[in-house]
């Protein structure tokens, strides 16, 4: 019995210091990754080697840069999709043309990323197998461009549009969390190929530099939560009422923006307010027009297409009443929306025209809503040039909704118009010292979303100045304002944010914490355990290999010499090579 558990013991322990070499695996990786199908073309690594030359090795470091730049630009660009409308047609008009240019580039940013991910795992899966990197021309050569874009795409983005990189630092207070989990668990993931070549490399100082930064950053990823703040990590019972939805021109994506019907969309969602842009007409009319022209939003290339370049308030309500405001948002779909209505809306939509100020606001008072609108001065050489303030002042008293509906956004003029009309909310769209809030009698704040802070929104709670934040139509900016004590915000996308029962993300600190723990004491055992596995089996392998060959497990051939005597000669699978060593020749048995 004793001898047949040491024989077992033996047989396992041989079984787990036996490199395996999974040739087929092998074979695919090294077809895949450079391009040699044929099998046993791999070079496998030897005790004391690199995994590479000095060119793979410089190939294989910029593949790993390459795969950082396209995550960071990947993860970017998705979290700026709050903003891709704004994108879109800035390009518009820039290039007097419409197309989808924000999705095309998320498209082609996955691409990339999938396309280097797929050449970097399958890197880690050779190493991992014990083989020498070989990556073929073509991939070295498609692998520069993907990095060429995406260094060129942050650069360019970053200096036209640099706004975004505050969107990304806010989406970290909500998925730092989870983006946490996954760093670790990569990091845990890579230690096999790690330990294996750390332990295969004589060069000492590779040796150390490989494991320094190794251990530089494990150790600053253990360490991040303690850190890390998220307004989203708290108790429900702490949590304050979701924020009030005031929907951005209507309801932008279920109908054209700033008509009659986009407004309704909006009401039948459920937001608590509507939003909306004024300027006044040649001839005193204000209406709702966001653009200085008219060429984004209607036909005025087909109606009058020697004014299509003018300024929307030089055009008279009777020719802005000829235009059609609907058939470009059938034509474009700017959120992609468009395909989902059915025929009824469709022709509905397609037949929209400019709405005026008037009929907004009584749409307002009928179904009891908010109102909110930025007012645009007309242009010189306009008859309301100096005195458009006071026009519209002059719509809304005469219309059927209560000044006090009325959240009042121009700054031009504010004490006259206080004066005038002093029921109207007076709403500031700028941050400024608490003290001239409260002489200007401002009771709420409409800022952009990068303003965010929970601090900014307290400090204006203390004095009874609610915050608006604009524009936000992703469930999770929605969720970071919600967690952030925001009373109110604009957007384009109410059907959604309405249906939200709770914010996403939302978990207590006790949760977090148990979560963040378990993770890093799960990922530090089980990386301890990897390196001193391979520790193990690399210096246990060339002890055991040496313990097989012994003259006992040869076997013999003999062969009669030129003297006459009989020589033995024994062939063992031990040895990497058969060789013959007659250097010493006597009558023994000799074991190769």
């Amino acid at each position: 019995m004793s001898r047949l558990l040491s024989g077992g013991l033996r047989g396992l322990r041989a079984y787990v210091l036996r490199r395996h070499e999974h040739r087929l695996l092998v074979s695919c990786l090294s077809g895949l990754y450079g391009c040699r199908w044929r099998r046993n073309v791999g070079s496998v690594t030897r005790p004391g080697d690199c995994c590479c030359n000095k060119l793979e090795g410089a190939s294989f470091a910029v593949l790993v840069t390459s795969f950082c730049f396209t995550l960071v630009f990947l993860y970017f660009w998705a979290q700026a999709k709050n903003d891709y409308n704004d994108f879109d047609w800035f390009n518009f008009e820039s290039l007097g043309f419409w197309f989808p240019w924000s999705m095309v580039l998320l498209v082609v940013t996955a691409v990339c990323f999938s396309y280097v991910s797929v050449l970097t795992l399958l890197a880690v899966c050779l190493l991992s197998e014990g083989q020498k990197l070989y990556l073929h021309w073509s991939h070295k050569v498609l692998m520069a461009v993907t990095l060429i874009f995406s260094v060129g795409a942050v650069v360019v983005l970053s200096s036209m549009w640099g706004d975004e990189w505050t969107t990304t630092l806010l989406s970290f207070q909500v998925t730092a969390p989870y983006l946490h989990v996954g760093g670790v668990l990569l990091m845990t993931l890579l230690a096999w190929p790690i330990a294996m070549h750390f332990f295969r490399i004589n060069r000492r100082v590779l040796r150390g530099a490989i494991m320094v930064v190794y251990v530089v950053i494990l150790s600053r990823l253990y360490m991040l939560p303690m850190g890390f703040y998220s307004p989203c990590i708290k108790d429900k019972s702490t949590l304050g009422r979701a924020p009030a939805l005031i929907g951005h021109r209507g309801a932008p994506m279920l109908a054209p923006e700033n008509t009659l019907m986009s407004f309704e969309k909006a009401v039948e969602t459920g937001s608590d307010g509507l939003e909306t842009d004024v300027t006044v007409s040649y001839d005193g009319v204000p209406f709702l027009m966001h653009d200085d022209t008219l060429q984004r939003t209607t036909d005025v290339h087909r109606v009058f297409p020697n004014m299509s370049d003018l300024p929307a308030a030089m055009f008279t309500w009777a020719e802005l009443e000829r235009l059609n405001a609907g058939a470009w948002f059938l034509k474009h779909s700017p959120f992609g929306s468009a395909g989902s209505l059915g025929a009824d809306e469709r022709q509905r939509a397609g037949n929209q025209s400019v709405c005026s100020l008037q009929a907004f606001l009584q749409l307002a008072a009928r179904t009891e809503r908010l109102v909110i609108f930025d007012l645009y001065r007309p242009p010189a050489g306009h008859p309301y040039r100096h005195t458009w303030v006071q026009r519209v002042l002059q719509v809304i008293n005469g219309s059927s909704i209560p000044s006090s509906q009325v959240l009042w956004l121009p700054s031009d003029f504010r004490a006259q118009v206080q004066e005038m009309d002093p029921d109207l909310q007076q709403t500031s769209g700028g941050r400024l010292p608490l003290e001239e809030l409260q002489s200007n009698h401002i009771v709420r704040m409409n800022l952009h979303y990068t303003s965010l802070s929970a601090e900014l929104v307290k400090d204006y709670a203390v004095v009874n100045i609610s915050t608006n934040l604009y524009v936000i139509s992703q469930p999770w900016l929605y969720s970071l304002a919600w967690c952030n004590g925001v009373h109110s915000v604009t957007t384009n996308a109410p059907q959604l944010l309405s249906t939200m029962n709770a914010p996403l993300f939302l978990m207590s600190p006790e949760e977090y914490t148990l979560m963040w723990s378990l993770t890093d004491v799960f990922s530090l055992l089980l990386i301890i355990v990897i390196f001193i596995f391979h520790c193990w089996r690399e210096r246990g392998h060339t002890s055991y290999s040496a313990n097989r060959t012994t003259p006992e497990s040869c076997m013999y051939s003999k062969f009669r010499t030129e003297t006459g005597d009989i020589w033995s000669i024994s062939s063992t699978s031990s040895l990497p090579e058969k060789t013959l060593n007659l250097a010493t020749p006597q009558k023994s048995d000799i074991c190769v």
